[in-house]
C-alpha cells in the first residue's frame, strides 16, 4: 500500500492496515468520553474536547516523531486550563494555545527536545502527583451532584466550596456516579476488551434516564446541545497586548505539553520496539497545538494511556492515530444529539480513575523513602503544584533540585596529599603513607576528586593546602576524580598555576578525563601549561618530576623514602657531596 522509503510506513501492507483500523476504531471510542470529560474539567464546553481530540489526533500522528503515539486533551493541562479560563477567559485560551504551539515548534526547530529529557525525575513526579490530586478533588463536586459549587484556582477555596455546599448533595448524582464508577473498576476484570469508560457512560446514562429524567444534571441542562460538526474556521485574538499578557501560561503549556508528549513516546519505544525522534515530535505537537485553537480547541499532547492502548491493539503506524481522529469525526456528526443526555455525575468517575492512573503513586512512594535531597524536591514540587499553580511548583522545583545539586556535588570534594603505597602489590598511591616523617619536601601529589565548578570553593586557597605543600617546589594534581570542570574550575587552575610560577615551582597534572581535557584545552589552559606537564598516568609524570625537578642536592640525608627512588637518589646525592 504505501512505498518503500516512507519511513514509518516503509513495507506496509493490507494486514497491517487491518490491525491500524482496528487500533483506531478502539482508541477513537476511548477517546470521546475522555475528550469531553477533560474540556469539562478545563472550563470550556466539552464539544472543545471532541475537537481537540480529532485535530490534534490526526496531525500529531501525521506530522510527529513518534509511530504510536496518540494525541489530544489530557488531564496534566486540567489544572492549567482551569486556572487560565477563570483568570483571563476562553478567548484568551485559545491565544495561549496557539502561542504553546509556536513555541514548540521552535523547540524542536533547534533541537531542545533532548533537553526536556533532563528535568529531574522528582521535579516530573512531584508535580504529575499534585496534578492528579488536583483532578481529583476538582471532581467530588460532580460525584456527589453538589449545586452552586464556584470554581477556584485555589485548591482550598475549592475544597471550602465542598464543604459550604455538602448539604446540596444529590442521592441520584451519586447513584449515577456509582454505577459509571463500578463499571470502570468490573469491565477491566470480566471484559478486559472492552472500553471501560464507554461502557460506563452507557450504562450511567440509560439509568439517568430510565429512572432520574431531570433528577440529575447532563451535559444539555449544563452547557447545551453538542453541534455534530466541527467549528468554522475562526482566529484567535493575536494582539501584541494579547501575546504579551499570555506568553508565561504558554510557555508553562509548551514546557507540560513537551515533557509530557516525549514521555508518552519513550513508554510507545518501549512497548512497541520503535525509536522516536524527539525534535519532529515537537514540531508535531506545536503545529497540532497552532491548529487547534483555530477551531475552538484547547492544547493537546501526547495520551501516555491511549498511546498503550493503540499498541496493545495492535498498531502498527501512525495510520491508526489519524484513523482514531477519524472515528471521533465519525461519531460526532452521527451521534453528538445524544451525548447530551450523560449525566455530569457519570464523568466524574472517569476523571477520578484518570486521576489515580497518572498519580505516580508508587515512584513517588519510592522517591520519599529515599529521606534525602530528592525527597525533598518531590515534597516542594508536590504541595507546590497541589496549592499554588503548576508554574510556581516547576519553577520552585527546579530552582531547589539546582541549588540541592550544587551543594551535594560541593560536598564530594576533595583534596588529599597522597604518595604511592610500597606495600600494595600495584604501588597505587594512599593518604595514609603521607606523615611528617614520609612526605617528600620537593614533589607534592594530590588527589583532587569531585567537579570543579562555580558551586564550589577554590580548593588551592584553603589554609590546609598552604600548609601542606611549598609551591616553589613540584606540584603534581592527579586529576582522575574531576568528572567536570566549568569556566570557574579552569579559573581555579589559572590562579594556581601563575602562583606556583610566581614561587619558582612546576606544576604537573595527570589523568585528565574527557571533558576537563576539552575544556582546558579550548581554554589555553593545557598549551600555557605544556605538553611536557601533562601525564596520561601518575607513574610517568612522578618518573619525570623526579628525572627533572629534583634537586639532588637537598636529597642528601634525607630519611623521608617516599619514593622507591629516594634510596638511589639520596645514594648519589652523599656520593656527590663526599666528592
Amino acid at each position: 500500500m504505501f512505498k518503500k522509503g516512507w519511513g514509518r510506513f516503509e513495507g506496509y501492507g493490507k494486514g497491517d492496515f487491518k490491525r491500524d483500523l482496528i487500533a483506531g476504531c478502539i482508541v477513537g471510542i476511548i477517546a470521546i468520553p475522555l475528550g469531553m470529560a477533560f474540556a469539562i474539567a478545563s472550563g470550556v464546553k466539552p464539544e472543545t474536547g471532541i475537537y481537540t481530540t480529532i485535530i490534534a489526533g490526526v496531525l500529531i500522528s501525521l506530522l510527529g516523531g513518534s509511530k504510536f503515539q496518540i494525541g489530544g486533551p489530557t488531564g496534566a493541562f486540567i489544572p492549567i486550563l482551569l486556572g487560565i479560563v477563570l483568570q483571563y477567559g476562553y478567548d484568551k485560551l485559545l491565544v495561549a494555545g496557539f502561542m504553546a504551539g509556536v513555541f514548540l515548534v521552535l523547540m524542536g526547530v533547534f533541537k531542545l527536545g533532548t533537553l526536556i529529557k533532563f528535568i529531574p525525575k522528582p521535579v516530573t513526579v512531584g508535580f504529575t502527583a499534585g496534578i492528579a490530586v488536583t483532578i481529583f478533588a476538582g471532581q467530588i463536586g460532580n460525584f456527589l451532584g453538589l449545586s452552586g459549587l464556584e470554581r477556584h484556582e485555589s485548591f482550598l477555596l475549592n475544597m471550602k466550596e465542598l464543604a459550604v455546599h455538602i448539604d446540596t448533595l444529590n442521592i441520584y448524582a451519586v447513584i449515577v456516579a456509582g454505577v459509571c464508577l463500578a463499571s470502570l473498576l468490573l469491565v477491566p476484570r470480566f471484559l478486559p476488551k472492552v472500553p471501560p469508560s464507554l461502557v460506563g457512560l452507557l450504562l450511567s446514562t440509560l439509568v439517568a434516564v430510565l429512572f432520574m429524567n431531570g433528577k440529575v444534571a447532563t451535559i444539555g441542562s449544563a452547557y447545551g446541545n453538542i453541534p455534530a460538526a466541527l467549528p468554522s474556521f475562526q482566529l484567535p485574538e493575536l494582539s501584541w497586548e494579547n501575546m504579551r499578557l499570555m506568553i508565561g501560561p504558554a510557555i508553562v503549556i509548551a514546557l507540560l505539553g513537551g515533557i509530557e508528549s516525549l514521555l508518552s513516546a519513550v513508554v510507545a519505544d518501549g512497548m512497541g520496539g520503535s525509536r522516536h525522534n524527539s525534535n519532529r515530535e515537537l514540531i508535531g505537537q506545536g503545529i497540532a497545538n497552532m491548529t487547534v485553537p483555530l477551531f475552538g480547541g484547547i492544547p493537546a499532547t501526547g495520551a501516555i494511556a491511549r498511546t498503550a492502548t493503540n499498541i496493545k491493539n495492535g498498531a502498527v503506524s501512525p495510520l491508526s492515530g489519524i484513523i482514531h481522529g477519524l472515528v471521533v469525526l465519525l461519531v460526532l456528526v452521527l451521534l453528538a444529539p445524544y451525548a447530551s443526555a450523560i449525566p455530569l455525575a457519570a464523568m466524574a468517575p472517569i476523571l477520578m480513575i484518570v486521576a489515580w492512573n497518572m498519580s505516580e503513586r508508587k515512584p513517588f512512594a519510592k522517591l520519599l523513602k529515599l529521606r534525602n535531597s530528592d525527597s525533598i524536591v518531590l515534597v516542594v514540587t508536590f504541595l507546590l503544584t497541589v496549592f499554588t499553580t503548576l508554574t510556581t511548583a516547576v519553577e520552585v522545583g527546579l530552582a531547589l533540585a539546582v541549588l540541592l545539586f550544587v551543594k551535594r556535588m560541593a560536598g564530594e570534594q576533595r583534596l588529599d596529599k597522597v604518595l604511592p603505597d610500597h606495600d600494595g602489590r600495584h604501588g597505587k598511591v594512599s593518604a595514609g603513607r603521607v606523615t611528617a616523617e614520609s612526605d617528600c619536601p620537593q614533589l607534592g601529589i594530590f588527589n583532587v576528586r569531585g567537579a570543579l565548578f562555580f558551586g564550589v570553593r577554590d580548593p588551592f586557597e584553603t589554609p590546609e593546602f598552604a600548609a601542606a605543600h611549598d609551591l616553589s617546589h613540584t606540584l603534581l594534581l592527579r586529576m582522575g576524580g574531576v568528572p567536570l570542570i566549568d569556566a570557574s574550575g579552569e579559573a581555579t587552575l589559572h590562579r594556581l598555576l601563575k602562583k606556583v610560577r610566581s614561587f619558582g615551582g612546576t606544576l604537573m597534572v595527570s589523568g585528565l578525563q574527557s571533558q576537563p581535557k576539552r575544556m582546558l584545552e579550548k581554554t589555553g589552559w593545557l598549551a600555557e601549561l605544556g605538553d611536557e606537564n601533562c601525564f596520561a598516568h601518575t607513574g610517568e609524570a612522578i618518573d619525570a618530576a623526579l628525572e627533572r625537578h629534583i634537586e639532588m642536592s637537598r636529597c642528601a640525608g634525607c630519611e623521608a623514602a617516599a619514593f622507591r627512588e629516594c634510596a638511589e637518589l639520596r645514594k648519589h646525592a652523599d656520593t656527590e657531596n663526599v666528592s
